[in-house]
């Protein structure tokens, strides 16, 4: 594809419509030449549209074919390189990117690139975690926040499957699972987007949703308590992992502590969370959150309290 017909489809991409003869004009060839320059163009897969008379024209449809990338070597494996990245990712909206660019770019690269590209797939991993959660409504949710249009959905809830109408405000994905904030009832509400059983979209907008990234620099207007929490010096290596506890003081001779705020409605998730750290985390207050704490360490012993009084009575027999 030569220079003039890679602009000619960045001009036709612009939304605008344009004639022959106003093509023609702009890049100083004959109306036939642009004509034929059209022809091709529709030919490798970029869906014109023409109107005919005196206002008429020739634009592209919205679901059209995109100019080419023109990349230098090192953009290249960069882009191959953030492919590999996307394919741990399941579920993602409009991934058909990837199989695209694996098979259709890949093979028009340059031998040279593509052997650096194959080396490099020797050299280089990308650890995920692993979920079995399948997510197969993540473009229409994408879909629907871009418009600001509501859904309906059956939900997969804690109480049983129902049916909710909800305004999604778009998706991330986080630790192997795709999170859906959507705007239900005056409040914006979490969902998981692999407990969305099957959804539809909605005719119906609302034009004063946020954005997810305005959403997620919000402060949060609930209520938060007063909150400590003491890390052993292993403790503090770990909450390096967790975003919440992520600026422990762990200046030399000073305490080991987290202070922040955390509210009520979040103890049950934060006592939880605090499980995996064992003895390397205690919860100094609020007595609330450390008795949660305290039962849930209660509770997993029970089991093997059980197991060694099985074995007391066993060695009494």
């Amino acid at each position: 594809m030569n220079e003039r017909r890679i602009a000619l489809m960045r001009i036709l991409d612009s939304r605008k419509k344009y004639t022959a003869r106003e093509l023609a004009e702009r890049f100083g060839v004959s109306v036939r030449t642009i004509q034929r320059d059209l022809d091709y163009l529709q030919q490798t897969g970029l869906p014109l549209y023409t109107e005919m008379g005196p206002h008429g024209g020739y634009r592209a449809l919205p679901n059209r074919l995109l100019p080419p990338l023109h990349l230098a070597r090192d953009e290249a494996l960069g882009l191959f390189l953030m492919l590999q990245l996307l394919e741990n990712i399941p579920d993602i909206p409009f991934g058909s990117v990837r199989g695209h660019l694996s098979e259709h770019y890949y093979a028009e690269l340059p031998q040279d690139v593509q052997d650096s590209i194959d080396q490099l797939k020797e050299y280089i991993s990308f650890r995920m975690l692993p979920t079995h959660a399948e997510s197969p409504y993540t473009s229409i949710i994408l879909e629907a926040a871009l418009n600001k249009r509501r859904v309906n959905m059956h939900y997969r809830s804690a109480s049983g499957a129902k049916w909710t109408q909800v305004y999604p405000i778009g998706l991330y994905f986080d630790h192997g699972y795709w999170y859906m904030p959507a705007y239900s009832r005056d409040r914006i509400i979490l969902y998981r987007s692999d407990r969305v059983i099957t959804i539809t979209m909605l005719d119906d907008t609302l034009d004063t949703l946020p954005t997810l990234q305005e959403w997620l620099a919000s402060e949060d207007s609930r209520i938060g308590i007063p909150s400590k929490i003491k890390f052993t010096a292993l403790g503090v290596r770990l909450a390096g992992s967790d975003a919440l506890f992520q600026n422990v003081s762990h200046q030399e001779g000073q305490a080991q502590e987290w202070q922040g705020y955390i509210p009520v409605e979040e103890f049950r998730y934060v006592s939880r969370l605090l499980l995996k750290y064992g003895p390397e985390a205690e919860v100094v207050f609020p007595k609330e959150l450390r008795v949660q704490v305290k039962q849930l360490l209660q509770d997993s012993l029970n089991p093997y309290l059980k197991d060694a009084k099985a074995d007391d009575e066993e060695k009494d027999n």
